[in-house]
């Protein structure tokens, strides 16, 4: 009888994260916090917390620095700026290399949303203040952190850049009297433009893919739930019968910034439970 043709491979730590350096805009809350404690528990040696506000930013690391799991000698650092200008940007590039000569993970997270009927949608608010931080803060972000990006990336260990779309951008978003179209076609736009940047930053060792989320319950999100029918409602339409958890987010962030993800380049994980696929009003048996 043949000798069977089996070669195994190490696979230990593969989802280790241990000695990185990561940036998370829009950091101090919600989504954004959530991935940067689980980036820091998984091994992150240095995680920069990044939003408008000081307080908040200072808030969300000494609850970050305060993990119990964290590695030996791990830290969170509060980066306060506004992603939405470019002076602000780089601010925030210049703040982050303060402390590092690399970064080898970028969560591209800070984002706004706005509701409203088709006739009722202004250009300011309603239309340009969210283009502007959704999709061009998003790329000049990435482009004034490149450098560090690409500082110690290889092809063997590649920097990670992971952006947040949404499912409205791949699917109809809010419709009616909290219609959101200029978030929608946000989403719909970083998800093509991380498309793009993986094709343009692969050469260049830096991965660019994206996470798609469905209702996760934040501060962003609370409102609409609530004007949607409600918590209970939205978990009844999900095929998994729940809404997403902080560690739904923590876990995908990871698994894209480890070994785990170093195949995975111009591509979405969408995190909604399979909402996007079902009818949205399932018989509960």
């Amino acid at each position: 009888m043949a000798e069977a043709d089996v070669h195994l491979h190490d696979f230990a730590n593969i989802f280790s994260l241990a000695g990185k350096v990561a940036v998370v805009t829009g950091g101090s809350r919600g989504l954004g916090l959530h991935a940067a404690s689980g980036l820091l528990q998984a091994g992150c040696s240095k995680v920069f917390i990044s939003s408008r506000k000081t307080a908040a930013c200072e808030a969300a690391v000494a609850a970050l620095n305060a993990l119990p799991n964290k590695q030996p000698g791990a830290r969170a650092y509060a980066v306060p700026a506004d992603s939405s200008t470019l002076a602000g940007i780089e601010r925030l590039v210049q703040d982050v290399g303060k402390e590092t000569d690399h970064v080898d993970i970028l969560f591209a997270n800070a984002g706004a949303t706005w509701g409203a009927a088709f006739d009722e949608v202004d250009e300011k608010n309603g239309w340009d203040r969210v283009m502007d931080l959704n999709v061009k803060a998003v790329f000049f972000t990435i482009q004034k952190f490149a450098p560090l990006l690409q500082a110690k990336a290889s092809k063997e260990q590649p920097s990670r850049v992971i952006v947040t779309t949404s499912v409205a951008g791949i699917a109809v978003g809010s419709l009616g009297a909290n219609a959101s179209f200029s978030y929608s076609a946000s989403k719909a736009a970083v998800l093509h433009l991380a498309r793009n940047l993986a094709v343009e930053l692969g050469p260049r060792h830096v991965l660019v893919n994206g996470v798609a989320p469905g209702f996760f319950p934040s501060k962003m999100a609370n409102e609409l739930m609530r004007r949607s029918g409600g918590v209970e409602a939205l978990e009844q339409a999900n095929p998994n019968g729940r809404l997403g958890r902080p560690e739904d987010i923590a876990a995908a962030v990871v698994y894209l910034s480890s070994r785990a993800g170093g195949h995975v380049n111009g591509d979405v994980v969408v995190l909604d439970g399979g909402k996007i696929w079902g009818s949205g009003k399932l018989e509960r048996l």
